[in-house]
């Protein structure tokens, strides 16, 4: 006799009801509790701890689909669902039914990811696979290309996150890959001129951004007693952002310039949505 199926249980650290940089258009965002990596430069230490029950609510696939719902009218033609972390693939049987939902009404689904769970082994991969049935975009943070270089700032390797990369690329999968530029550790000209190397070599890549570093997130570091290892570190200026796109390849167009709420506009949107 077949066991029955359970229903998998989201531990999710917070949601943002209108995010307008996590995807395209207007984005319901849902930013999963718990990552293996430890990157210098996070600003959410805070959903780190797959276990720490003070910094996470538990939904279903159904309630969290439920809540996002609620939002469907303000996401227009191109808004739609992202989970965030955290890292969302370590919850990937909660992410893949959330979004199985979400495909049965239309509902554009992307994912947020560092893809450091990612590997070929079982029992992942087929969940992986299964998962990208119900992905329309993989926004894919590649924070170094060099080896020592990612281990050194994250405290993983970045084999198997390149792997990934490539899957995803001959399987057809859009992506945006994303890099967090800080000044004098990832944005050496000549590792970013590998990592335009890797994004050429990539057949899916239909948008590449540059996130400046910053430090909006070293208070939750304090409040975990955590000493903050970039307090040193500078933001990057315009100019140092601009020489990153230009190696980058990155051309800045009217069409990619993200949309904006006015704050009243976004209160009285806030009042249908919760």
């Amino acid at each position: 006799m077949e066991a029955e199926k359970t229903t998998p249980i989201g531990r999710v650290h917070s949601i943002e009801s209108f995010g307008l940089v996590d995807g395209p258009g207007v984005r319901f965002v849902v930013f999963v509790q718990g990552c293996q990596m430890r990157c210098k430069f996070c600003h959410n230490p805070d959903t780190w701890d797959m276990n720490s029950t003070r910094d996470y609510t538990e939904y279903t696939p159904q309630q969290m689909f439920d809540k996002a719902y609620r939002c469907k009218p303000y996401w227009g033609k191109k808004g739609g669902i992202t989970v965030s972390g955290g890292e969302p693939l370590l919850q990937i049987d909660f992410v893949t039914e959330f979004f199985k939902i979400a495909k049965k009404k239309g509902i554009h689904t992307t994912i947020d990811t560092a893809g450091n769970p990612f590997t070929m082994e079982e029992p992942f991969y087929s969940k992986f696979v299964e998962l990208m049935k119900y992905t329309d975009l993989v926004m894919l943070d590649i924070k170094h290309t060099d080896p020592a270089g990612h281990k050194s700032l994250t405290g993983k390797d970045n084999a198997n996150i390149l792997e990934m990369a490539r899957w995803l690329s001959d399987h057809g999968k859009e992506m945006w890959i994303r890099r967090v530029l800080v000044p004098g550790i990832t944005d050496d000209k000549e590792e970013l001129k590998q990592l335009r190397q890797f994004i050429d070599s990539l057949k899916t890549v239909s948008r590449v951004e540059i996130l400046p570093y910053h430090t909006l997130g070293m208070f939750k570091w304090e409040n975990l007693k955590i000493k903050y290892p970039l307090e040193d570190v500078p933001t990057p200026t315009a100019e140092q952002v601009k020489e990153a796109e230009e190696i980058l390849g990155i051309v800045k167009e009217d069409s990619d310039k993200q949309a904006k709420l006015d704050p009243e506009h976004e209160k009285r949107l806030l009042k249908g949505c919760n």
